[in-house]
């Protein structure tokens, strides 16, 4: 092993760290705002990773499309929503965990059973052909444009809708605002035994 493998596999090593680190981050902790930041690690490790296999336009992609695009839609979407309630625990949370877990082990082996039954060895030498950049600009313009563009539809449509959802409890409703007009343009009355105290001071002085 020469100095160039080894700092591969160092590097490796510590963005498998970190992307591990910050996946399990955005399980576990409470916190929704903080599991979208440790969601922004997992694709800026994952970028790393992209850089190790000489994949340049997909990291750059990654940091772009994943970091720069989606997570800071979702923190737009749960800064906007998010709202302040008082803790109620659920009558089924017990069974919603059960079935999490049960569901988490399922898809956790079938990954593992893949990535030990994918030959990861090159069988032949890699020819050098069209760059990548090229065909994925070309499958990206003919065979995939269509769910290119519905994709982008659908992340404008959750952004609407996380705006409205934030603002429906400020819009007053009718009698509201016939109230707020009321009590804008006259001013409130003094109570009578207020009124009834100061004029009898009044006249004791």
């Amino acid at each position: 092993m020469n100095l160039a493998e080894g700092v591969q596999v160092v590097s490796f090593g510590i963005l498998a760290v970190m992307m591990l680190g910050a996946a399990l981050g955005v399980v576990l902790f409470s916190n929704i705002v903080y599991s979208a930041f440790l969601l922004g690690g997992v694709f800026i490790s994952m970028s790393g990773l992209y850089l190790l296999l000489n994949g340049d336009f997909v990291a750059a992609a990654q940091i772009l499309i994943y970091v720069g695009a989606i997570n800071v839609l979702i923190l737009f979407a749960i800064m906007l929503v998010n709202k302040r309630q008082d803790f109620s625990p659920l009558p089924s949370a017990g069974l919603r965990k059960v079935v999490t877990g049960v569901v988490s082990i399922g898809l956790f082996g079938l990954l593992s059973t893949m990535v030990l039954a994918t030959p990861w060895a090159y069988t032949t030498s890699p020819v050098a052909g069209e760059s990548s950049i090229v065909l994925i600009g070309e499958h990206f313009f003919t065979d995939f444009l269509l769910p290119f563009e519905l994709a982008s539809i659908l992340l404008l449509m959750a952004m609407v809708g996380a705006i409205i959802l934030a603002r429906r409890e400020y819009l007053p409703d009718e009698s509201d605002s016939s109230q707020l007009q009321q009590s804008i343009l006259t001013l409130p009355e003094r109570p009578r035994e207020l009124v009834s105290t100061s004029s009898n001071a009044g006249t004791e002085d």
